[in-house]
């Protein structure tokens, strides 16, 4: 009997990679390859981004670093990064690259790839490369707005969205499968639109068509936020957590940026949350060092934020990406003061975290619990449905359980919880 190769899987950047690349073991495994989450693998597929010169850093380190493990395995570069310099990666070690508009293709092009130069696995894995508890579900792709830092619409140029049938169909096939919780994402899922649909009867059609216990969105814009969508958060199903782009708190900068908001619509989306949706967490993504930041720029923005009330904030440092017009304009921030400005986000960032956990403390949560810490340590990590990461001990397997906790104290990355019986 033919032993088919096994492939492993490695993903950097947004959710929308990781549904992809899910989506990608998924069909591979049902080819009968074996997929293992070990580097020891005939093939080893790197789904790459490109958003920051340190993504592309990680994602050269990452083939580099699998090239050398394994020299006798295809390692395949895809993504964003191999869409945008696929001789980049060539050089360097990978024996196929291929772009975000061919990557759905990819198995075939494996296979090609292989009889050309077949390889033999000694032992065939029949692990799924998941652990069965939280799914990325892909519902678009693409993104028509051209904001001046990012490259994204230049590595992602098709525009399109699944039918709401694919996309209650890939939903009811995790659940089957044993999924608890699916996070649907997208570059921009706000702008979904197929048919008569748009995401807030997309998300309708989730809940009245599928048992998932739970359902997740991902990143979102201020303008897109409406009562209409909100009040699909009575069904208690849906996670109390918006992650809602800001990338600065200063007006003047967002125009230079290009955003399509002012830092008055972000205030007002984010009251049309807080009291559609009480206790929600929202957490946001904020770049220093944008050209020509001006410190009081800078203070304007961290001022904003501070007020904000933030559950988490991922602060990114500014980054020239090719092509985009960001990168031609003068006044470009220096390093050092990247750093300083980085610094201090990250420690408000902190705190903020810190704050929105601490309310919670003595209450109860319902938490889907992922996996042990350590293996064989008895502590288990999970998320609630408002983004706090939860930890206890427990003698009993608590992984893809959703159970009753009370919050009981700190921990360093999130609270102390125990599972109430």
């Amino acid at each position: 009997m033919e032993v088919k190769p096994k492939v492993a899987f490695r993903t950097l950047g947004c959710k929308l990679n990781q549904a992809e690349t899910e989506l990608l073991a998924w069909r591979f495994a049902q080819a009968g390859y074996g997929v293992t989450s070990g580097d020891e693998a005939d093939v080893c597929v790197v789904n790459t981004c490109t958003v920051t010169h340190i993504a592309d850093r990680k994602s050269r380190h990452l083939l580099r670093l699998l090239r050398r493990r394994n020299p006798e395995a295809l390692v395949v570069a895809t993504g964003c990064y191999a869409e945008r310099a696929p001789q980049e990666l060539a050089r360097i070690g990978a024996g196929l690259v291929v772009g975000n508009d061919r990557k759905m293709h990819l198995l075939d092009l494996v296979k090609d790839k292989l009889a050309s130069a077949p390889c033999h696995s000694a032992e065939r894995s029949v692990a799924d490369g998941t652990n069965r508890v939280r799914s990325f579900i892909k519902i678009q792709d693409g993104c028509g707005y051209s904001c001046a830092y990012c490259v994204v619409p230049a590595v992602r140029r098709r525009e399109y969205c699944l039918s709401v049938e694919e996309i209650t169909g890939e939903v009811k096939a995790r659940t089957f499968a044993g999924y608890n919780e699916v996070t649907l994402t997208g570059t921009k899922i706000g702008a979904y639109n197929h048919g008569n649909a748009d995401l807030r009867r997309l998300v309708q059609r989730i809940l009245a068509d599928t048992d998932v216990e739970r359902v997740r969105l991902s990143s979102l814009q201020p303008q897109e936020i409406s009562a209409e969508l909100l009040g699909l958060w009575q069904d208690r199903r849906l996670c109390r957590h918006f992650h809602l782009a800001l990338q600065s708190g200063s007006d003047t900068v967002l125009r230079r940026m290009g955003r399509r908001y002012s830092i008055a619509d972000y205030e007002r989306a984010v009251s049309l949350i807080r009291r559609a949706v009480p206790d929600a967490a929202i957490t946001t993504d904020v770049m220093v060092g944008f050209p020509a930041e001006s410190v009081e720029e800078f203070e304007e923005s961290y001022s904003f934020c501070q007020g904000m009330g933030f559950a988490n904030i991922h602060v990114f440092v500014y980054s020239p990406r090719p092509g985009t017009s960001a990168s031609r304009m003068r006044l470009q921030v220096n390093d050092w003061l990247k750093k300083e400005r980085s610094l201090r986000m990250l420690e408000l960032a902190r705190q903020s975290a810190h704050a929105f956990r601490e309310r919670f403390l003595s209450g109860n949560a319902t938490v889907l619990w992922e996996r042990e810490t350590t293996p064989g340590s008895g502590v288990y990590s999970g998320l609630s449905d408002n983004y706090i990461r939860v930890f206890t001990e427990s003698h009993q397997p608590l992984t893809n359980r959703l159970l009753p906790v009370r919050l009981v104290g700190i921990h360093e990355r999130g609270l102390w919880g125990e599972v109430v019986n």
